[in-house]
């Protein structure tokens, strides 16, 4: 039985449909992150699920029953919001005995409980201090440490890392991690940064405009997403319109723009069908022929260099080089792109077009 299990659920404020017909299943240890652009329906779905809010329609169940009407406190969840909320008044040890206190414990849990949650986040020797007196990074670890001192069995953390730092955050979302695989919690971390998904999640869920859009493990969503717009909002990649010209058992072949012929992954399209290929810039490569493009831009990456080339088709290309090599290259330099047929994925055109389909909002 999933510990966790929506089923059909909407929520509408006035007309505006923040989630719609949403049926998600979260098993008992899983850690999955939604992921969205923002203003998709990510937080209206765990504060559906903590009930903070109640579904316009559809049920919520936490171990096989029915949240309707079941008040917070009674739901078995802890819950790490984005903005950091101590409270202010507490030292660090006050804050984290807080649910125990609530939840009316003894004596003994009241002190070893809070006691054995800092250790888990490395606070111990902060634990007379003020959130005043802490960094961001350090508040925010408090705030993880109170939840899981309420003991639940569920986590809900609502862009935990967003306030902090680039540093911080990607200490921080190890530490997340380790520390709730060890606990054996399930949880569910709300984030719009695609890194922070791929790094934490068993499972990432990617939600736009108000929907699921497809839902797998971070190497499967990255690999092989099923929908445009996940293979475009997950990593980088590069879109090139085509039409098929041949397809079979062993390659799909698409005639591009400017008359050139690409080879992708076997697909089900049939010759004549619009389609859109899709190919990871770490995936193209300068070659002997190909594509012909015109380098348009370069950028220092660190350990490569992101070329980006304009191609006879029109399409705007980018493709990665490795220092020191691709220094070799200038601007204004004609090249021929191309790749291998197993690192480029087909997709059907939009009717409203690439653009559409890729939008955010």
């Amino acid at each position: 039985m999933p510990l966790v299990e929506l089923k059909g659920v909407s929520k509408r404020f006035g007309k505006v449909v923040a989630s719609s017909n949403i049926d998600l299943r979260i098993e008992d240890g899983e850690y999955v992150t939604i992921l969205g652009p923002s203003g998709c329906g990510k937080t209206t779905l765990i504060r559906m699920i903590a009930g903070i809010l109640e579904p316009s329609e559809g049920k919520v169940l936490i171990g096989g029953r029915d949240m309707d009407g079941v008040p917070i406190e009674e739901r078995d969840i802890g819950y790490v919001f984005q903005n950091i909320a101590l409270f202010p008044h507490l030292n660090v040890l006050e804050n984290v005995s807080y649910g125990p206190i609530a939840k009316d414990a003894d004596q003994e849990e009241q002190r070893k409980v809070p006691a054995r949650y800092l250790g888990l986040v490395n606070l111990l020797d902060r634990m007379k201090m003020f959130p005043s007196a802490l960094s961001g990074g350090e508040q925010q670890k408090v705030a993880l440490a109170r939840a899981l001192a309420s003991g639940a069995r569920i986590l809900l953390l609502d862009e935990p890392l967003s306030a902090l730092d680039a540093r911080v955050r990607m200490d921080l979302r190890y530490e997340l991690r380790r520390i709730t695989k060890d606990l054996g919690l399930t949880v569910l971390h709300v984030t719009h940064d695609q890194e922070e998904a791929m790094t934490v999640s068993d499972r990432i869920v990617l939600m736009r405009r108000g929907r699921i859009v497809e839902s797998n493990t971070p190497e499967m969503m990255y690999r092989a997403p099923k929908e445009l717009f996940t293979a475009n909002f997950i990593g980088e990649t590069n879109l090139l319109d085509g039409v098929v010209v041949a397809s079979g058992d062993e390659r799909t072949l698409v005639e591009l723009r400017d008359g050139s012929v690409m080879g992708a992954q076997p697909s089900q399209f049939e010759p004549g069908d619009a389609v859109v290929i899709s190919v990871r810039p770490e995936c193209v490569h300068v070659a002997d022929d190909g594509l012909s493009a015109i380098v348009r831009s370069m950028s220092f990456m660190g350990t490569y260099i992101r070329i980006t080339a304009e191609a006879d088709s029109e399409d705007i290309l980018g493709f990665d080089v490795r220092v020191p090599r691709g220094r070799d290259f200038n601007i204004g330099d004609h090249v021929h792109l191309g790749w291998s047929m197993e690192s480029a994925l087909v997709y059907p055109r939009p009717p409203g077009g690439i653009a559409e389909a890729v939008k955010l909002e």
